[in-house]
């Protein structure tokens, strides 16, 4: 009986053949390295019950200078290092728990991973003998070609004759006999070395980074090359073209006629429509639907000459080359970077050719339920609305009506607006106009909008948070169907390019702008996400972006306007009217030039800017409707805690009944009410 003494345990350790680890009458045991089934031969610890560890496991070297990383020897640990939160195998890409072959670079193996790409490697494959060979056509049709991916070359598994799984690797068997070193033409100074891609460079030809598996690289050139894209096919064909595309070798870079992007070697191109592209832009979805613009997208190889004036892409709202591939929507003019516009695979959904002439899908479904009366213009000027009971109409006289907010978005009435004449109730016209139900891009459920319907529906008449600028409201919103969080129409409907009348040009939103180090032009607060010009350094947050221009307060008889720089250079201090406390002279305030009154935004707008004074509120346990009040300079007592209501309160509409309660007091959890 063989005696071993092994790294990471104390105590001796006995080789069991098959009778004697049945004769143990532990039936199926772990190995304790590993942790997969054990088999004969194997070691146990004679001391220590239920220890056990198979051949190779046991008699793995401490350290393993492996062929396919030249430049450090893998050193077997105990445990992951302390750094890592989660450790994963850069070979089957499983989580490593126990012991690892680790190197200082980065790499991480399981023993299993490490020892049987070093017999890969070394051409020793005694292990891979009497497994079975799988068919990728017989495969692919019996599983839907869902195997997963090999190893190796993270290709998918049943693309390639492959070995089968009873093995315990995903592995083609045209990557277990892969050449050690090869020549190649796109890479003539040095031979090409297979290797784990310890540097994560980007191949080559492709650019795309691979993080497992194996890959062939130049260490003097720092370069790495898929092995997958060293033999590509001679001729592709897909549906997405109706010409056959030809491999083409080039040793010069090439600009991709389907992306507009730079390409390296390996060009597929159609003769017929003389167009060259990338392997991966063969196959690009021809038309798809983005949540960034209402109506789908096409992609195209160049833009006619009507469409000849430069064309920024709405995602990264840089110059688009007309001359090269992007996605574009003709009705409006939009464009997106091909890249851009697949960037995130959840915020678009590719659309069969068979709907390609299926305009429907592109009309939003009108909250205006029915036209009643136009003017000349073909404006309607009576209409019917599926949030209104009475029938509404048009008007510009905001002087007969400068002092009412609009129903929908809560702000004051500016420029045409409908409005009720039987009962309090007005709505911009643009506000009227909204779609019953939209897409709101940057939800966290957008990745579900893509199943025949859209979940955000207008709803009103309720109380609701919203989940963009927290504000408490009760205009109109978009509710989500999925979560049933509520989006603010001020919020939903915000552009990706905005004209804010304290900078004189456009403002553009920047998702993910992470480097601008800048505070908001507006308020001081840092910025992330932000809307940002393009010509000069001024940003702002979203906050700012949709603060109201024009509103009411009780501090001053006419409509304070938001002001945008400082007034009254004379004045060394500037304070605020309503709190007197001092104002920096660089942020935003509200002001009246007729009083001379000034003030900080937030004192003027308050915790609660978008409630509608006057509206009802029947939730909670009061017998009678509640109407939301604000009285100056009369402070009435509160019934619930005695003390005077200066903010926000409700009173009974019910004249008999004399209750009056903080809203504070009141309010219960609004998320999601209603």
């Amino acid at each position: 009986m063989e005696e071993l003494k092994n790294y990471g345990h104390q105590h001796p350790l006995l080789m069991l053949n098959e009778e004697q680890l049945l004769g143990n009458g532990n039936g199926v045991v772990d190995c304790s390295r590993c942790g997969e089934k054990v088999s004969a031969p194997c070691f146990s610890c004679v001391e220590c019950s239920g220890f056990y560890l198979h051949k190779t496991c046991a008699q793995a070297p401490l350290e393993l200078n492996h062929p396919f990383h030249r430049h450090h020897p893998l050193l077997l640990l105990q445990n992951p290092p302390s750094s890592y939160t989660r450790c994963v195998c850069d070979f089957c890409d499983e989580t490593c728990e126990k012991f690892i072959y680790h190197c200082s670079c980065g790499l991480n193996f399981h023993i299993k991973c490490a020892l049987f790409t070093f017999n890969i490697a070394e051409r020793n494959l005694k292990e891979l003998e009497h497994v079975a060979l799988e068919d990728p056509s017989f495969s692919s049709k019996n599983d839907g070609g869902n195997l997963g991916k090999c190893f190796a070359c993270w290709e998918p598994l049943a693309i390639y004759t492959y070995f089968s799984l009873d093995c315990g690797f995903n592995l083609h068997k045209k990557c277990a006999e892969l050449p050690a070193k090869m020549g190649h033409v796109c890479h003539r100074k040095h031979p090409l070395l297979l290797q784990f891609n310890s540097e994560q460079l980007s191949c080559k030809i492709c650019q795309v980074t691979q993080q497992r598996g194996f890959l062939y690289g130049c260490s003097t050139c720092n370069l790495a090359i898929h092995i997958d894209c060293l033999s590509p096919l001679p001729v592709i064909e897909d549906k997405s073209h109706q010409h056959p595309f030809t491999l083409f070798w080039r040793q010069i870079p090439f600009i991709c006629d389907a992306c507009g992007t730079e390409g390296h070697h390996v060009a597929y191109a159609c003769c017929t429509c003389s167009i060259m592209v990338h392997k991966k832009c063969i196959s690009l979805p021809s038309i798809i639907q983005h949540v960034f613009h209402v109506h789908r997208v096409f992609h195209t190889y160049f833009i006619h000459k009507e469409y000849s004036e430069s064309l920024n892409c709405i995602r990264c709202h840089e110059v688009v080359d007309t001359e090269h591939g992007s996605y574009f929507c003709a009705d409006c003019n939009v464009i997106f970077h091909v890249n851009c516009a697949l960037k995130e695979k959840e915020w678009y959904c590719i659309v069969s050719q068979e709907n390609e002439d299926d305009k429907s899908l592109d009309i939003p479904v009108n909250s205006i339920t029915k036209f009643l009366e136009t003017n000349d213009a073909g404006e309607a000027t009576l209409i019917e609305h599926c949030k209104h009971k009475h029938y509404l109409m048009l008007s510009d006289k905001i002087s007969e009506h400068g002092d009412k907010c609009c129903d929908g978005c809560l702000l004051l009435i500016s420029a045409k607006f409908y409005h009720c004449l039987r009962c309090d109730f007005f709505l911009h016209k643009s506000c009227a106009e909204l779609p019953k139900m939209d897409l709101i891009w940057d939800h966290r459920c957008v990745g579900k909008l893509f199943s025949g319907s859209k979940p955000f529906i207008l709803t009103s008449d309720c109380m609701f948070e919203c989940e963009q600028c927290t504000y408490l409201s009760n205009g109109f919103s978009y509710k989500c169907n999925e979560c049933g969080i509520h989006r603010c129409v001020r919020c939903a409907t915000l552009p990706y390019a905005v004209k804010i009348p304290g900078h004189k040009h456009l403002l553009l939103f920047y998702y993910d702008y992470y480097n601008f180090e800048k505070q908001c032009s507006g308020c001081g607060t840092d910025l992330s996400n932000t809307y940002r010009c393009k010509d000069c350094n001024f940003g702002l947050c979203l906050n700012c972006v949709m603060r109201p221009t024009r509103v009411g307060h009780n501090c001053d008889d006419h409509p304070l306007n938001l002001t945008y720089h400082k007034i009254n250079d004379y004045t060394k201090y500037h304070y605020c009217d309503i709190c007197e406390e001092e104002r920096d002279s660089k942020n935003w305030f509200y002001h009246c030039e007729t009083c001379d009154t000034s003030a900080h935004v937030d004192c003027v707008l308050g915790k609660y800017p978008f409630i509608k004074l006057g509206s009802i509120y029947n939730e909670g346990n009061h017998p009678h409707s509640l109407t939301f009040v604000k009285k100056f300079p009369y402070y009435p007592e509160c019934v619930e805690c005695g003390k005077p209501c200066e903010d926000l309160f409700l009173e009974c509409a019910e004249p008999e009944c004399k209750y009056i309660a903080h809203w504070e007091c009141r309010k219960s959890t609004i998320r999601g009410r209603c």
